[in-house]
Formats: structure tokens, C-alpha cells, sequence
């Protein structure tokens, strides 16, 4: 089961790269060097290990902790490959953070190899790579998020006129389960370009969804979606040009729908769409008749008011 909330810092051991972690400069051995000379090399490049190389291709490897034993044993002049550790754990540039953090967990290593799709060695990747790589990956994400802010609180700014708004239109196409969603995901993609409160987005998407379906499933004529972004609101309206909804007062009641049993099976048409949009809205109005189709209004206010609006819910039936 997905936890109630994911920082930010998961999602990006689940999105970065070990090639955008990883360290590229690499010091190397040769199985023939000593010990004496490994440790010549961990202290003068302030490292804890060392890939070794025969021909050009990972032979071993050999850690800070070899090192201490030799010291131990009094080996130091003992060539490498008779230390060094050769079933060597690896990963592919391409594979994702949270790969190589399950690896250090399990081998308890504390440095992984990294190669290319061809199996040459690339890199080093350590723990202190990947937490390196998602505080800067961290840093980005808040500076864009505050560029985003600050041009969605400003966007307004210069223009002058009694009513300033952008206005969207989606063309929304009667049966069209396989483009079904596409309008709700293209306006939260643009409403998180603008710099709004992601809580906020969150929202407006479901709403904007949830009238998207209502008009695939039901209407006969296909509809529109119309959303207007005002500088303190954002207003969504749906509307389509029938058949209408007979019972209003009735069609806004949780698991009440006359969607027919195929849209069921195909997992649409659970009744939950009015009252998910009401519950999500801080305003909503919805209207209906047989002759003119059906259009909803909702509405959410992108500085929260002092108390929600009440829902209000009209039908001309």
C-alpha cells in the first residue's frame, strides 16, 4: 500500500540515475601493484576504495578495510590480487538510485562499480553520491518551485484591465474512453506551470476529471470544458448538450449513477463523480434539462477564504 504521504527526497531515489550520481574521475590499480602503494593512493586522493583493472576490465576490488588488514598481518607488500575482493557487486549507469541503495543495504558495501550498457567501468558510486545527488536534486526542485510561485503571484502584474484571465478550453468527445483524462491532465500540467499551490492543483484536477468523465459517459453530444485562472480564482465549467440528468437532487447522492452495466465493467460510472466534485469545489452550481444539456460551475478560490462557500446545486428538470 502507497504511504499517505512521499517527500519529495523518495520520489527522487526512484527517478534519478546512478550516471547522474555517480563519481566519473577514477583512480585504479593493477593486480600487480602492492598493498604499500594502495595505501599511497587512498590517502592521497582522500578515497575509501579502488577498482582493479587487468586489460582494461574490472578484475576486483580493493577497500580502505583490506588496507587495515594487511596492516594487521604486516602484508603490505603482498600484491593486490592477493587481497583484493573479485566477485565484485555492480550496477548500470542507467539503473535508479534506489537500486544501489538496496544494494548497500544487502551487501553492506560501502562503494559500487559502475558500468555502461557495454560493461566498461565508468564510475564509483558510494552512499555519500546518492545523498549528494538528491540535496542538490532537492535544491533545484525548490528553486523551480519558487520561480513557479513567484511567476503565478506576478502573472497578473502588468496587464491592466477591469478583468484580467486566462482562459482554457478542452474539447471533450462522447465515448472516447481512450483519450478519456486527457483534458484534467493537460490542465494540471498547465496550472503546475503556473506556479499554483500544488493542494490547489490537486483539486482543480479532480474536479476537471470528474466532469471530463460525466460528459464521455453520458452525454450524447459530447461538451466542453472551460476553465478560467483569475488572479483569485480558478472557475471550471463543463457543459455538454444532452441528454440532461432527470433527477438532480438525486444524481448528487454517493453511488447513485445510470451509467449502464458495460461502463461499470470497464471500471467507470460509480456514482461518485458530482459528489467528489462538490466536495472538492468551494463553490458549485449545477443545472440540467432535457433541451439544453447539462452545465456544471465550480469553483476554488486560490487564496482560501475565511470559511468554505456553501455548495449550491440547481435543476431544471
Amino acid at each position: 500500500m502507497c504511504p499517505a504521504e512521499v517527500h519529495k527526497a523518495q520520489e527522487l531515489v526512484y527517478e534519478l540515475q546512478i550516471g547522474q550520481l555517480m563519481t566519473r574521475r577514477l583512480i585504479t590499480a593493477a593486480p600487480e601493484m602492492t598493498m604499500r602503494q594502495v595505501k599511497a593512493l587512498l590517502r592521497d586522493n582522500r578515497i575509501s576504495g579502488l577498482p582493479v583493472l587487468l586489460d582494461g576490465e574490472l578484475a576486483g576490488i580493493v577497500s580502505i578495510e583490506d588496507l587495515i588488514l594487511a596492516l594487521e598481518r604486516g602484508e603490505l607488500d603482498v600484491p593486490i590480487e592477493r587481497v583484493m575482493t573479485c566477485n565484485v557487486q555492480t550496477i548500470r549507469e542507467s539503473e535508479l538510485a534506489v537500486r544501489a541503495l538496496s544494494v548497500f543495504a544487502r551487501a553492506g558495501v560501502g562503494r559500487l562499480p559502475v558500468l555502461d550498457a557495454d560493461s566498461r567501468l565508468v564510475g564509483i558510486v558510494t552512499p555519500g553520491d546518492i545523498t549528494r545527488g538528491v540535496l542538490e536534486a532537492l535544491q533545484h526542485a525548490y528553486e523551480d518551485e519558487e520561480i513557479r510561485r513567484y511567476r503565478a503571484s506576478h502573472v497578473f502584474d502588468d496587464i491592466r484591465s477591469d478583468h484580467t484571465s486566462l482562459v482554457l478550453r478542452y474539447e471533450v468527445l462522447v465515448g472516447d474512453f481512450a483519450r478519456a483524462g486527457r483534458a484534467s491532465s493537460q490542465l494540471k500540467s498547465t496550472l503546475n506551470r503556473l506556479g499554483v499551490d500544488p493542494r490547489i492543483v490537486r483539486r482543480v484536477a479532480i474536479i476537471s476529471y470528474e466532469s471530463e468523465m460525466n460528459i464521455v459517459i453520458h452525454s450524447t453530444t459530447g461538451g466542453e470544458l472551460v476553465v478560467e485562472v483569475a488572479p483569485e480564482m480558478i472557475t471550471l465549467v463543463a457543459h455538454d448538450g444532452g441528454p440532461g440528468i432527470p433527477d438532480v437532487e438525486k444524481a448528487m447522492q454517493p453511488g447513485f449513477s445510470t451509467a449502464p452495466d458495460w461502463i461499470r465493467e470497464m471500471g467507470f460510472g460509480a456514482g461518485m463523480g458530482l459528489s467528489n466534485i462538490n466536495a472538492c469545489a468551494d463553490a458549485m452550481h449545477l443545472i440540467s434539462s432535457a433541451s439544453d444539456g447539462t452545465r456544471l460551475e465550480a469553483a476554488v478560490q486560490l487564496k482560501p477564504p475565511t470559511e468554505k462557500a456553501s455548495h449550491e446545486t440547481a435543476g431544471n428538470r
